[in-house]
């Protein structure tokens, strides 16, 4: 495992976040805990919960207790309720206030290192809750504040200057605008978490095949397969068939190249895929991958 510096504390940081939610609780307590000692002897600091269920909490609370609190960073996604079916979305002051004080309580961890409004929408996030959230900062019940999503909304919150930490989906052929929001946080000193690495649109080689080649005239001028797998213009086939990597372990890396990543949020329900991508951050890509990759995304913006 290898660490990045992480807030103005000067903390180090994981290159992976172990994002734990009702996946993994579904395995059992016992499991779950497992799986969080897995990670902790791979050299994961970084725990992301993604709702406010006091159950996680409390899982999570008594295994990270085996390590001194300051060594270890914890997240909180909030306004999605607690893990109960069809808890509806809220993000009023209130709300926020209780589901930090549920976690805090049944995790006993003393405080939220970043309390992370999942996805808000415009008209979702009152200004009474962003002065709600400050209060609970300055009390010392939360250390950082964060904002989650992909729509265009995101890049007003990102210039509002309110937040601290920035979580974003980024892979490969990721978009030019989340790029750009990208380099707008961290303009603004904002940290940059990233999800969704290994998006379903690249888990399989005909999903990767890209836009069929472009005919000309009786049918010619179908393009011929080049060294290392790339079909044509737009194409990450080649993921798939790279000699001793998976295709997810190389958008793994690949987002790890990226240094305004200050961690990746990766979901494993089982120790053993948890190890295999904890050991990623440790290899190099191959050769010639990464200009690959980049030929790739501009053939698949020209398509």
């Amino acid at each position: 495992m290898r660490y990045r510096p992480f807030g103005a504390s000067g903390a180090a940081v994981s290159n992976l976040t172990l994002s734990l939610g009702p996946s993994a609780l579904a395995q059992g307590r016992s499991r779950l805990a497992d799986l969080i000692f897995v990670a902790l002897e791979a050299g994961v600091n970084s725990y992301h919960l993604e709702n406010a269920d006091p159950d996680l909490a409390q899982v999570v609370g008594e295994t990270l207790g085996h390590v001194e609190r300051r060594l270890v960073t914890v997240s909180v996604a909030l306004g999605v309720g607690d893990g109960r079916p069809k808890t509806p979305r809220d993000f009023s002051a209130e709300a926020l206030a209780a589901s930090v004080e549920r976690v805090l309580h049944a995790s006993g961890l003393g405080w939220i290192d970043v309390a992370v409004l999942n996805e808000p929408a415009e008209d979702e996030l009152p200004q009474t809750s962003l002065v709600a959230l400050k209060t609970i900062r300055k009390a010392g019940h939360v250390r950082l504040l964060g904002v989650s999503g992909d729509s265009p909304v995101m890049d007003v919150y990102v210039s509002t200057g309110a937040f601290d930490v920035l979580y974003t989906p980024f892979h490969v052929n990721v978009e030019w605008r989340i790029r750009s929001r990208i380099r707008a946080a961290r303009e603004r000193d904002m940290a940059v978490f990233t999800y969704d690495y290994f998006p379903e649109s690249l888990s399989t080689p005909r999903k990767t095949a890209g836009a069929p080649a472009k005919k000309g005239l009786f049918g010619l001028g179908r393009a011929k397969p080049q060294e290392g797998g790339l079909v044509d213009a737009g194409s990450f086939a080649f993921l798939h068939q790279t000699p001793n990597w998976d295709a997810e372990s190389i958008c793994l890396a690949y987002t790890l190249t990226d240094p305004a990543v200050a961690s990746v949020l990766v979901h494993a329900v089982e120790p053993g895929r948890l190890e295999t991508l904890a050991a990623t951050p440790e290899r190099d890509l191959p050769p010639g991958l990464p200009a690959q990759i980049e030929m790739a995304r501009v053939g698949s913006a020209a398509t």
